[in-house]
């Protein structure tokens, strides 16, 4: 009985341990986890700008692992990269080269590849023709719009479409490799359309909210930000909804895609935090910008309209896309989400993980994409979202 009760106590203080964690070694740091959520291992998007496209897919496994489909899944985002640049090209010329056209893209990108076309695991399509190359589309990009920009202009409207279409269709073989129309899997025999039926996962369940004020709250509106390229919808909700939303999904079992600005400099990269300080930090000394990486501060209070000026003077732009997996508090109480990147594993000493203050993402979120059912029903009520 009392080796049992030392068992027990042991046991128990190993597991406090296990819940808490710091940014890096020799820093003050002490979180203490809130709340924890299952997901795949950190990729790395190396030379693309694709944060898009893993995000997503990381967030999509981690919903597979809530719906109980298991922890296996390695989706491929490259799949949905091949099948957005001719998207993108056809929409950018008939906009007469008006539009965005670039490497990044959104959330809502992934939906459209998903419903129109489905998903492949990684394993069937790498998007690389050295599987052991890191990824870099930098050559791509310049071949498609060497192609794109000249077809684009007034006086070469008269475009062949088909041969556009297929011109660039080559362009994306020829670097990322072609799509199979079937593939083997495991033992069956799929298409990516029923490949993406056997996962489970249903495209329409998926939302994209966001929170500003230049538009109607419970409404819905085009957000303003270049790689919405296809003018796709987001639900707009007041900033206090915003946040909680953001905390009950999570609470419950639900983790989000997070699209953010990471251009501040209290975004710590190698440090594995993002903060927003009380104190600006154009206002700090030298030795308070060095501390902040290893001492807790006092984080802003955001309001709807610190956020909207942000927004409005472009101090906040659509600059990454991750995955938040969880939250944290400091030993000052202060809350932290767990944020997955695609910046691979070694970028810090968090394993390609870092903490956002919760003041940093009330002001720097651009949008979020999560199940529809995350959403408390009174929200989803007020925004005509049927669960």
């Amino acid at each position: 009985m009392k080796h049992a009760l030392l068992f027990g106590i042991l046991f128990f203080a190993t597991s406090l341990l296990a819940q808490e964690r710091t940014n890096k070694k020799g820093s003050e740091y002490q979180f203490t986890v809130v709340k924890e959520l299952d997901a795949t291992a950190v990729q790395n998007q190396n030379q693309t700008s694709t944060c898009w496209s893993f995000s997503s897919l990381s967030f999509f496994e981690s919903e597979l692992i809530r719906l109980g489909k298991g922890k296996e899944f390695n989706l491929s985002e490259m799949f949905v990269v091949r099948k957005v640049y001719p998207m993108k090209a056809d929409n950018y010329i008939r906009m007469h080269g008006k539009t965005n056209f670039a490497e990044g893209g959104g959330f809502p990108d992934v939906l459209a590849v998903l419903k129109q076309y489905g998903m492949v695991p990684e394993e069937v399509y790498s998007g690389k023709k050295d599987p052991a190359a890191p990824h870099n589309h930098k050559l791509l990009e310049t071949t498609l719009r060497n192609v794109l920009l000249p077809a684009a202009q007034d006086e070469t409207q008269r475009l062949d479409f088909s041969f556009l279409h297929n011109a660039i269709n080559a362009i994306c073989d020829e670097y990322l490799g072609k799509v199979p129309e079937t593939f083997d899997y495991k033992g069956k025999n799929y298409t990516p359309k029923t490949y993406l039926e056997a996962t489970g996962l249903k495209p329409e369940d998926y939302v994209i909210l966001t929170s500003f004020s230049h538009h109607p709250f419970y409404s819905s509106f085009v957000l303003e930000i270049p790689d919405n390229w296809n003018w796709q919808m987001a639900y707009n909700v007041p900033l206090e909804d915003f946040k909680t939303i953001m905390q009950q999904a999570l609470q419950n079992g639900f983790t989000f895609a997070w699209g953010a600005d990471v251009s501040e400099k209290t975004f710590l990269r190698a440090d594995g935090l993002a903060l927003l300080p009380e104190k600006p930090y154009a206002f700090m000394n030298e030795d308070e910008r060095k501390s902040l990486s290893t001492k807790p501060v006092s984080q802003l209070n955001i309001t709807q309209e610190i956020r909207q000026k942000a927004f409005d003077n472009y101090e906040t732009q659509d600059d990454h896309g991750m995955h938040v997996t969880g939250m944290v508090k400091d030993q000052n109480g202060t809350l932290y989400y767990t944020v997955k990147n695609s910046w691979g594993t070694e970028v810090n000493q968090c394993g390609g993980y870092f903490y956002a203050s919760e003041s940093y993402v009330l002001c720097k979120t651009t949008s979020i994409m999560l199940h529809k059912k995350a959403i408390p029903a009174s929200i989803a009520k007020k925004l005509g979202i049927q669960q």
